[in-house]
């Protein structure tokens, strides 16, 4: 792993044996994505998440002209390195394999029927189906040999995709009254799950922004575009603060939950969702 920026330090994970990054998704737009015969397949525009687990579900691909009028959409299973110095991302597919998948074009919304048939081309597990926040699995699998002996979870939920353009700008409300905005999202490269939106609360104490935990929000009306949190204003505000240059460190994390007397979410996460193979 390279160097890091200060804003996206690598944390040990639970067993100590590969580090991975939190990083925000305002960083990563842009990042180059190269494909496995070794040929650039676009840039990194936005993302999509569900709104039950909170987990990135697709990276969504500006081709430019190689693909024009249609959503090219990478799902997590292929990404397989994040490399911050040169801002790129590693995607295990080919330049053909993407542009014979499914089509799903640029203005249409992202259906349950595309992306079974989605899943389906790639023979990845449907992550809504299956008791884990990857279906089938604690975790992301890449392995094709380990993918076709498992088992199909028996549970399904229904997954409502968010963007996390669209939801920019949303309206943070806490449990006494309104403390600001999100401006963006801090994303874990190793399981691409949101660990934490950043709040921007300049109109109530300027200059100052905050770090949220999804596991923290009551719920979020899309149709006020508002953000509702089982938090107060004053243990916001006295919250450890979030900066350009704040190290995202595990201590830094531990310091957060505990001004919250909240478990951090590393603490449950079993011992396979460090290893994808």
């Amino acid at each position: 792993m390279p160097a890091t920026s200060p804003a996206s330090q690598p944390i040990p994970n639970a067993n100590q044996e590969t580090t991975h990054m939190l990083i925000k998704a305002r960083t990563l737009n842009g990042y180059t994505l190269h494909s496995l015969d070794g040929e650039k397949i676009g840039r990194v525009e936005q993302f999509y998440f569900d709104d039950q687990h909170w987990t990135i579900r697709y990276l969504v691909a500006d081709t430019g002209t190689w693909l024009r009028g249609r959503q090219v959409l990478i799902s997590p299973h292929a990404l397989t390195v994040v490399l911050e110095d040169e801002q790129t991302i590693g995607v295990n597919l080919t330049k053909a394999q993407i542009e014979e998948s499914p089509s799903l074009e640029s203005d249409k919304p992202v259906s349950r029927q595309f992306e079974e048939a989605y899943h389906g081309y790639y023979g990845w597990p449907m992550y809504w189906s299956g008791p884990y926040e990857r279906g089938t699995y604690p975790f992301i699998m890449r392995s094709r040999e380990r993918l076709q002996s498992a088992a199909h979870g028996e549970k399904a939920w229904d997954p409502h995709l968010r963007s996390t353009r669209d939801m920019t700008g949303h309206h943070i409300q806490a449990s006494d009254g309104e403390i600001g905005h999100a401006d963006d999202f801090v994303i874990d490269d190793e399981t691409w799950a949101i660990r934490y939106l950043i709040i921007a609360t300049r109109n109530w104490w300027p200059g100052k922004r905050v770090l949220v935990s999804p596991q923290w929000i009551e719920r979020v009306s899309w149709d006020a575009s508002k953000v509702f949190v089982h938090l107060s204003r004053a243990a916001i505000q006295g919250s450890p603060e979030y900066t350009e240059t704040s190290l995202l460190t595990r201590d830094y994390e531990t310091e957060l939950h505990r001004h919250y007397q909240r478990e951090g979410y590393w603490i449950d996460e079993p011992a396979a969702m460090h290893h994808s193979e």
